[in-house]
């Protein structure tokens, strides 16, 4: 016996069914089946979902035939034994389709008749019974009572997720239609309660009024500067209520401003600054020394404007014409509302926010006010959010958790936003207690870290009623719940610069959302093969993609409608690197999809799974790291040298430390001034936790590096003939990885 197996059908335009057999022996054939988009019906029998076709196999030996309907006509199949062609379909001739017709009149008189004669010895509700037991027996037979299973499972989330969706549709049209702008939503709240609280920090409370006195302010500064609409001003600064009224007061003239990671430094930070297109950057005083480490590698154009939150005026800002002091011109500023550009519209751009990507440097992520309201409302309304919610945020303000799935509920919705200048995990709990927050928002490593903390009587005394946030392991997801008495966790997944977002709206651990199994066409998502070293999709013969089947992983994918806001893809300032994350042929000729670069798997009901990131990027300490950027600036510290940078798993932690390997043959490797330029040059999260000396790094045909076998060695010294070493916390250098520190890593007693 020998199986064979057809690929795909097709319904053409003429009205014939054709069918490519995957495998060319068709003797002796024992069963057939589809790689995708079929359930199985009998032993020999299925059934395609897509074009609603009945296969049944009515022979073996040296002959594979079939019958098979399609609307309502007759095709057969036909391979002859051993044929080379695999087979083909044709349709059946009239006689015997006229032939077949008048069967199934006659069969459906007798079947009526049988009926009704049962009818009359048994009464109609017994009839209704057997009918039903048929009924369920035929379906337990085939197969199919599985997707009803499934519906009757899945729909009470699927509705509650489309009731959100079609509130988020009908909010987002309203404002298109009204032609409505991140300030002018802001406007609208403050005029209808101007004293309510916008935002709480430290111990002060900014009203909507004041925030929105601020904003204007700062659009009246700039305006008087001669900045309009469609120019770019940088936000360097720490947490604080006046960040967002930064940004909203440039939006009154239409302008962007790109929310620069403070934790960047030296080329980082240029880049940053260039790849956002920066006409002024406005640094809080705290980055000053950041600023003028790379003010002589700027443009002349750039004007800097030093800011004090606190209102600290600079005795040197504006003394040598470069840097002018905003805090004294805030100070001095009108509070009366400026004029708007009269172009100005809900699709224009509001900011960028700064994303590694897949690869490469920061790239500047274009969010428009209408991919805001997107963001923000689907959080909205898939918690229920209302007016009387205090929403804690301890995230940094240049990053979307914070920006826009936080702070955008007080900008849009009037909510309070109670906001700390860095995250505490001490003072989390005591935090949500001081401003009686009902919601808070986490990324995965803040639960670890909330844990890890002793535990006391505090740690239920809150009043909050759910907590949503992207990256919870599923490991520790019911412990977290449990311990801090979470009702409800929204776990949502999506890329800054992506069009496609997910969320888990029922709780259910582990899963970062999911594709309905109902109506999956409602929100166009899928996940399709791709080849693990590459990352690069596998396509069929016909040159599409390859769907992946429930528990199969997948690259995530999310199709590009872009007359559709909820379904644009805005990408990057960089139309290179935007050109980057699309791929195209996915579903059919011609379309196009944004391609997330994360391998994600889905189960029998829908529920979408992270699994890994494809490509040279990893994430660690919730940030995504690139290895390109990695390898770029240790390979300037070393002298050129070969390093190839990748992630490895350590116990307990969530997401890949970042590892080295550094072709060091001659042992001349200076690790102290190693790691005082990987102090200098990178962010603490992107700076490699270890390191191992190489007598060479191995290349590819065309000059790749190789990592695979690197990455699956880790970092156990046992396993490894190389020098290992480890970053040490408490000294910040290098030192030597024991199998007895290696031991203390995993089990948690040496912290990384």
């Amino acid at each position: 016996m020998s199986d064979c197996e057809i690929e795909r059908i097709q319904v053409g335009g003429d009205g014939r069914v054709r069918a490519c057999l995957d495998k060319r022996q068709t003797s002796n054939v024992s069963r057939v089946s589809w790689r995708s988009g079929v359930r199985r019906i009998g032993v020999s029998a299925y059934r395609c979902v897509d074009c609603v076709i009945a296969i049944v196999l009515q022979g073996q030996g040296q002959g594979l035939k079939g019958v098979g309907a399609e609307e309502g006509g007759e095709v057969e199949l036909e391979g002859g034994g051993g044929s080379r062609r695999g087979g083909a379909w044709r349709r059946g001739s009239v006689r015997r389709a006229s032939c077949r017709c008048v069967a199934m009149v006659v069969a459906g008189a007798a079947v009526a008749a049988v009926a009704a004669g049962l009818c009359l010895l048994l009464g109609w509700p017994s009839l209704v019974q057997l009918v039903l037991v048929a009924l369920v027996a035929y379906l337990a037979a085939s197969g199919s009572w599985r997707w009803f299973y499934i519906a009757a499972k899945t729909a009470p989330r699927d509705l509650k997720a489309l009731t959100a969706y079609v509130k988020l549709l009908w909010q987002v049209k309203y404002f298109t239609k009204n032609n409505m702008t991140m300030p002018d939503i802001f406007d609208k709240l403050t005029a209808i309660d101007p004293e309510k609280s916008c935002f709480l920090y430290l111990d002060e409370v900014w009203s909507y009024a004041r925030i929105q006195e601020y904003s204007y302010r700062v659009a009246n500064v700039f305006k008087a500067h001669g900045y309009r609409k469609g120019q770019a001003v940088g936000l360097l600064a720490n947490n604080c209520p006046q960040y967002p009224a930064v940004w909203l007061g440039l939006a009154r003239l239409g302008a962007i401003t790109p929310l620069i990671n403070n934790n960047l430094r030296s080329k980082a930070l240029l880049h940053s600054i260039t790849v956002g297109q920066c006409d002024a950057v406005i640094f809080s005083e705290e980055y000053e020394d950041a600023i003028k480490d790379i003010a002589a590698d700027l443009s002349p154009s750039i004007s800097l404007y030093r800011w004090s939150p606190a209102g600290n005026k600079s005795d040197n800002a504006g003394s040598d014409g470069m840097v002018k002091d905003l805090t004294s011109l805030l100070e001095s500023a009108s509070v009366v509302p400026p004029v708007h550009p009269p172009d100005r519209t809900f699709h224009d751009k509001l900011l960028y926010i700064y994303t590694s990507g897949t690869t490469g440097l920061p790239k500047a992520a274009v969010i428009t006010h209408s991919r805001y309201m997107f963001m923000c409302g689907g959080i909205h309304y898939l918690c229920k959010l209302t007016k009387k919610d205090v929403v804690y945020t301890s995230l940094p303000l240049y990053h979307s958790a914070a920006c826009i799935t936080a702070v955008g509920q007080a900008v849009i919705f009037g909510s309070t936003v109670a906001i700390r200048g860095k995250f505490s995990a001490s003072n989390f709990i005591k935090d949500c207690i001081k401003y009686n927050a009902t919601v808070a928002n986490y990324i995965g490593e803040m639960c670890r870290y909330l844990l890890a903390v002793p535990p006391g009587p505090i740690d239920k005394q809150h009043k909050l009623r759910l907590v949503f946030g992207n990256g919870l392991r599923p490991q520790i997801w019911k412990q977290f719940i449990d311990r801090f008495n979470i009702p409800i966790v929204i776990e949502f997944y999506g890329a800054t610069e992506g069009n496609a977002n997910i969320v888990n709206c029922d709780g259910t651990i582990g899963a970062i959302g999911f594709v309905s199994r109902i109506i999956p066409s409602v929100y166009p998502i899928a996940l399709i093969k791709v080849d693990q070293y590459t990352g690069e999709p596998i396509r069929n013969s016909k040159g599409l993609c390859q769907m992946c089947q429930p528990n199969e992983p997948g690259v995530f994918i999310g199709k590009i409608q872009p007359n559709n806001p909820t379904r644009a893809f805005l990408g990057y300032v960089d139309k290179a690197a935007s050109e980057k994350k699309i791929i195209r042929d996915v579903f059919t000729h011609g379309d196009s999809v944004f391609i997330s670069g994360d391998i994600l798997v889905s189960d029998e009901l829908g529920y979408l799974y992270f699994k890994d990131r494809t490509g040279d990027t990893f994430r660690w300490r919730g940030e995504n790291v690139s290895t390109n950027e990695v390898e770029a600036a240790i390979s300037q510290i070393i002298d050129h040298r070969d390093a190839v940078v990748y992630g490895v798993t350590v116990p307990h932690i969530e997401g890949r430390a970042g590892m080295c390997g550094i072709a060091d043959p001659a042992g001349t490797l200076d690790l102290t001034k190693l790691a005082a330029g990987l102090s200098r040059d990178l962010p603490p999260y992107a700076r490699p936790i270890f390191l191992r000396i190489l007598n060479q790094v191995d290349m590819t045909g065309t000059f790749k590096m190789k990592k695979i076998d690197l990455q699956e060695d880790g970092f156990n010294p046992s396993g490894i003939k190389d020098k290992v070493y480890y970053l040490d916390t408490k000294s910040g250098q290098y030192v030597s990885l024991t199998e007895d520190i290696y031991e203390k890593i995993n089990s948690g007693q040496i912290r990384l």
